[in-house]
Protein backbone atom coordinates (compact mmCIF):
# COMPACT_ATOMS: atom_id res chain seq x y z
CA UNK A 1 0.00 0.00 0.00
CA UNK A 2 1.26 3.26 -0.97
CA UNK A 3 0.45 6.24 1.44
CA UNK A 4 0.20 9.74 0.45
CA UNK A 5 2.97 12.24 1.08
CA UNK A 6 2.44 15.34 3.28
CA UNK A 7 2.28 17.45 -0.13
CA UNK A 8 -0.13 14.90 -1.38
CA UNK A 9 -2.52 15.43 1.97
CA UNK A 10 -2.12 18.62 2.12
CA UNK A 11 -3.60 19.07 -1.74
CA UNK A 12 -6.52 17.35 -1.45
CA UNK A 13 -8.14 20.33 0.72
CA UNK A 14 -9.41 19.04 4.06
CA UNK A 15 -10.89 20.92 6.48
CA UNK A 16 -8.06 20.27 8.55
CA UNK A 17 -5.29 17.29 9.26
CA UNK A 18 -3.20 16.20 11.78
CA UNK A 19 -0.14 14.67 11.92
CA UNK A 20 1.59 11.09 11.67
CA UNK A 21 -1.73 10.38 8.95
CA UNK A 22 -1.46 7.74 6.81
CA UNK A 23 -3.63 7.64 3.44
CA UNK A 24 -3.74 5.11 0.55
CA UNK A 25 -3.12 7.05 -2.79
CA UNK A 26 -5.92 4.60 -3.39
CA UNK A 27 -8.71 6.02 -1.12
CA UNK A 28 -11.33 8.41 -2.47
CA UNK A 29 -12.58 11.58 -1.10
CA UNK A 30 -15.74 13.64 -2.12
CA UNK A 31 -16.45 17.33 -0.34
CA UNK A 32 -12.85 16.95 1.53
CA UNK A 33 -13.47 20.54 2.57
CA UNK A 34 -15.95 19.44 4.80
CA UNK A 35 -13.87 16.09 6.02
CA UNK A 36 -10.78 17.06 9.09
CA UNK A 37 -8.85 14.47 10.31
CA UNK A 38 -6.80 14.15 13.77
CA UNK A 39 -3.23 12.77 14.00
CA UNK A 40 -2.17 8.89 14.15
CA UNK A 41 -4.61 8.16 11.45
CA UNK A 42 -4.93 5.35 8.70
CA UNK A 43 -7.05 5.28 5.84
CA UNK A 44 -6.41 2.20 4.02
CA UNK A 45 -6.75 1.34 0.62
CA UNK A 46 -10.15 1.65 -1.78
CA UNK A 47 -11.82 3.70 1.64
CA UNK A 48 -14.84 6.15 0.23
CA UNK A 49 -15.27 9.18 2.27
CA UNK A 50 -18.09 11.24 0.98
CA UNK A 51 -18.91 13.81 3.15
CA UNK A 52 -22.56 15.86 2.74
CA UNK A 53 -23.36 18.89 4.48
CA UNK A 54 -22.46 17.83 8.14
CA UNK A 55 -19.22 16.77 7.43
CA UNK A 56 -17.18 13.93 8.32
CA UNK A 57 -15.10 14.62 11.96
CA UNK A 58 -12.37 12.01 12.37
CA UNK A 59 -9.95 12.00 15.84
CA UNK A 60 -6.58 10.23 16.96
CA UNK A 61 -5.63 7.23 16.69
CA UNK A 62 -7.83 5.72 14.40
CA UNK A 63 -7.93 3.06 11.69
CA UNK A 64 -9.95 3.06 8.89
CA UNK A 65 -9.22 -0.23 7.14
CA UNK A 66 -9.74 -1.26 3.35
CA UNK A 67 -12.94 -0.96 1.47
CA UNK A 68 -14.73 1.04 4.27
CA UNK A 69 -16.87 3.44 3.54
CA UNK A 70 -18.59 7.05 5.27
CA UNK A 71 -21.07 8.39 3.41
CA UNK A 72 -24.36 10.65 3.92
CA UNK A 73 -25.44 14.21 4.39
CA UNK A 74 -25.62 14.25 8.24
CA UNK A 75 -22.48 14.68 9.82
CA UNK A 76 -20.80 11.42 10.78
CA UNK A 77 -18.03 11.47 14.06
CA UNK A 78 -15.30 8.71 14.75
CA UNK A 79 -13.85 9.87 18.20
CA UNK A 80 -10.30 8.63 19.51
CA UNK A 81 -9.26 5.25 19.16
CA UNK A 82 -12.04 4.07 16.58
CA UNK A 83 -11.19 0.95 15.17
CA UNK A 84 -13.47 0.37 11.39
CA UNK A 85 -12.73 -3.04 10.71
CA UNK A 86 -12.72 -3.87 6.90
CA UNK A 87 -16.25 -3.40 4.47
CA UNK A 88 -17.39 -1.33 6.90
CA UNK A 89 -20.64 0.76 5.90
CA UNK A 90 -21.38 3.90 8.40
CA UNK A 91 -24.22 5.74 6.76
CA UNK A 92 -25.49 9.42 7.55
CA UNK A 93 -28.19 9.51 4.75
CA UNK A 94 -30.61 6.90 3.33
CA UNK A 95 -33.27 6.12 0.68
CA UNK A 96 -36.87 5.36 1.55
CA UNK A 97 -37.44 2.09 0.32
CA UNK A 98 -41.02 1.71 0.78
CA UNK A 99 -41.86 2.18 -2.66
CA UNK A 100 -43.91 5.91 -1.86
CA UNK A 101 -40.88 7.78 -3.74
CA UNK A 102 -38.32 7.42 -6.33
CA UNK A 103 -34.36 6.49 -4.99
CA UNK A 104 -30.47 7.46 -5.84
CA UNK A 105 -28.86 10.58 -6.40
CA UNK A 106 -29.71 10.67 -9.57
CA UNK A 107 -33.38 11.71 -9.47
CA UNK A 108 -34.20 15.68 -7.68
CA UNK A 109 -34.90 16.13 -4.36
CA UNK A 110 -38.14 16.69 -4.94
CA UNK A 111 -39.12 12.81 -5.85
CA UNK A 112 -37.39 11.32 -2.83
CA UNK A 113 -37.31 11.10 0.81
CA UNK A 114 -34.14 10.64 2.01
CA UNK A 115 -33.85 10.41 6.00
CA UNK A 116 -30.42 11.96 6.87
CA UNK A 117 -29.17 11.96 10.68
CA UNK A 118 -25.42 12.43 12.11
CA UNK A 119 -23.76 9.08 13.42
CA UNK A 120 -21.26 9.06 16.55
CA UNK A 121 -18.81 6.21 17.23
CA UNK A 122 -17.60 7.20 20.58
CA UNK A 123 -13.87 6.65 22.06
CA UNK A 124 -12.86 2.93 21.72
CA UNK A 125 -15.41 1.53 19.35
CA UNK A 126 -14.59 -1.03 16.90
CA UNK A 127 -16.77 -2.25 14.71
CA UNK A 128 -15.99 -5.57 13.16
CA UNK A 129 -15.62 -6.37 8.64
CA UNK A 130 -18.61 -5.98 7.03
CA UNK A 131 -20.75 -4.55 9.22
CA UNK A 132 -23.44 -1.94 8.02
CA UNK A 133 -24.47 1.13 10.64
CA UNK A 134 -27.26 3.19 9.37
CA UNK A 135 -28.50 6.82 10.00
CA UNK A 136 -28.92 8.47 13.56
CA UNK A 137 -27.14 5.42 15.39
CA UNK A 138 -24.53 6.49 18.41
CA UNK A 139 -22.11 3.45 19.28
CA UNK A 140 -20.97 5.11 23.33
CA UNK A 141 -17.53 4.34 24.42
CA UNK A 142 -16.45 1.16 24.07
CA UNK A 143 -18.94 -0.53 22.51
CA UNK A 144 -17.90 -3.38 19.98
CA UNK A 145 -19.62 -4.89 16.80
CA UNK A 146 -19.29 -8.17 15.67
CA UNK A 147 -18.55 -8.93 12.00
CA UNK A 148 -21.24 -8.89 9.28
CA UNK A 149 -23.80 -6.92 11.51
CA UNK A 150 -26.33 -4.07 11.10
CA UNK A 151 -26.96 -1.40 13.79
CA UNK A 152 -30.11 0.35 13.63
CA UNK A 153 -30.11 1.37 16.96
CA UNK A 154 -27.37 3.39 19.51
CA UNK A 155 -25.39 1.19 21.44
CA UNK A 156 -24.77 1.25 25.07
CA UNK A 157 -21.29 2.00 26.34
CA UNK A 158 -18.58 -1.34 26.98
CA UNK A 159 -21.30 -3.74 25.59
CA UNK A 160 -20.72 -5.82 22.67
CA UNK A 161 -23.50 -5.95 19.55
CA UNK A 162 -23.75 -8.53 16.64
CA UNK A 163 -26.47 -9.54 14.48
CA UNK A 164 -29.23 -8.76 11.79
CA UNK A 165 -29.77 -6.61 13.54
CA UNK A 166 -27.18 -5.69 15.76
CA UNK A 167 -27.94 -6.73 19.45
CA UNK A 168 -26.63 -6.83 22.68
CA UNK A 169 -24.35 -10.17 23.67
CA UNK A 170 -22.62 -8.96 26.72
CA UNK A 171 -20.24 -6.53 28.71
CA UNK A 172 -17.20 -5.47 27.32
CA UNK A 173 -14.48 -5.11 29.52
CA UNK A 174 -13.24 -1.28 30.24
CA UNK A 175 -9.32 -2.44 30.97
CA UNK A 176 -8.05 -0.37 27.44
CA UNK A 177 -8.87 2.82 29.21
CA UNK A 178 -6.32 2.06 32.17
CA UNK A 179 -4.14 1.19 28.91
CA UNK A 180 -5.18 4.46 27.43
CA UNK A 181 -4.34 6.72 29.93
CA UNK A 182 -0.76 4.94 30.01
CA UNK A 183 -0.30 5.32 26.42
CA UNK A 184 -1.30 8.97 26.33
CA UNK A 185 1.05 9.80 29.55
CA UNK A 186 3.91 8.55 27.49
CA UNK A 187 3.43 10.76 25.14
Amino acid sequence: MAFLSLEQLESIGFSAIGSNVFISDKASFYNPAKISIGSHVRIDDFCVLSAGEGGIEIGNYVHVAVFSSLIGAGKIKLSDFVNISSRVSIYSSNDDYSGTSLTNPMVPADFKNVHSAEVELKSHVIVGSGSVILPGVILNEGAAVGALSMVTRDCKEFTIYSGVPAKALKFRKRDLKALEFKFLKLK
